[in-house]
C-alpha cells in the first residue's frame, strides 16, 4: 500500500506541473467524499469547504487565463513558482499516511517533479506551439494539458500502478528521444 501511495504522489506532482490546482482539488474532493485517499494533519486542511471552494475558483482562473493570448504567457511566468509548490503539496499530502517518508523529502520530490514538467511545458512545448502555429495552437494545447492533468490526477489516486507504468514509459521514451537527437546532431556536425 505504501508503494501505491508513492506512485500516486508522482502522478499528482506531475499533473501539478501542467495545472497547479487540478491535482489539489482532486485530492481534496476524493479525500472528502471517498475512502480512496486519507489525508493526515496538516494536509487534511485540503478537505475544508473553504479550501475546496478556493481551489475550485483557482482552477477556473488558471483555466481561463491559460486560454487568453498574452495572458497565458504571463500565467506561465507566475506559475513557475506556483506549480512546483503545488506539486510539493500534492506529493506530501498523498504520502502523508506513510510513516517512514520524511515530509521535507516528499515536498522536495514533488517540487522537482512538478517543476520539471512545468519547465518542459513552459520552455519547450508552449514556445514551439506558439512559433509553429502563430499562437493559434495554444488554446487546444492548453485544453489538452488540462485534460491530461485531470485524468492523471484521478488515475493517480484510483489506479496508481497505471500511472507508474505510464511515467516509466514516458521516461524511457524521453531518454531514447534525446539520445537519438544528440546522435543525429553529432552525425550532422561530424
Amino acid at each position: 500500500m505504501e508503494l501505491l501511495a508513492v506512485f500516486s504522489a508522482f502522478g499528482l506532482a506531475a499533473s501539478a506541473g501542467l495545472n497547479a490546482y487540478i491535482p489539489l482539488l482532486t485530492i481534496a474532493l476524493l479525500a472528502k467524499f471517498t475512502n480512496l485517499i486519507t489525508l493526515t494533519a496538516p494536509w487534511d486542511a485540503l478537505e475544508n469547504w473553504w479550501i475546496i471552494g478556493l481551489l475550485g475558483f483557482l482552477v477556473a482562473v488558471e483555466f481561463i487565463a491559460d486560454k487568453v493570448p498574452a495572458v497565458n504567457h504571463a500565467n506561465d511566468v507566475l506559475m513557475t513558482f506556483i506549480r512546483p509548490a503545488a506539486g510539493a503539496i500534492a506529493f506530501a499530502a498523498s504520502t502523508s499516511v506513510i510513516a517512514n517518508i520524511n515530509p521535507v523529502f516528499a515536498m522536495a520530490m514533488g517540487l522537482l517533479v512538478a517543476g520539471g514538467v512545468h519547465t518542459v511545458k513552459a520552455a519547450v512545448v508552449r514556445p514551439a506551439v506558439t512559433a509553429t502555429t502563430g499562437s493559434v495552437g495554444n488554446v487546444p494545447v492548453s485544453m489538452a494539458e488540462d485534460t491530461v492533468a485531470t485524468v492523471t490526477s484521478v488515475m493517480s489516486i484510483v489506479v496508481p500502478v497505471l500511472i507508474a507504468v505510464a511515467l516509466l514509459i514516458l521516461l524511457v521514451w524521453s531518454i531514447w528521444f534525446f539520445a537519438r537527437r544528440r546522435k543525429a546532431r553529432a552525425g550532422a556536425s561530424g
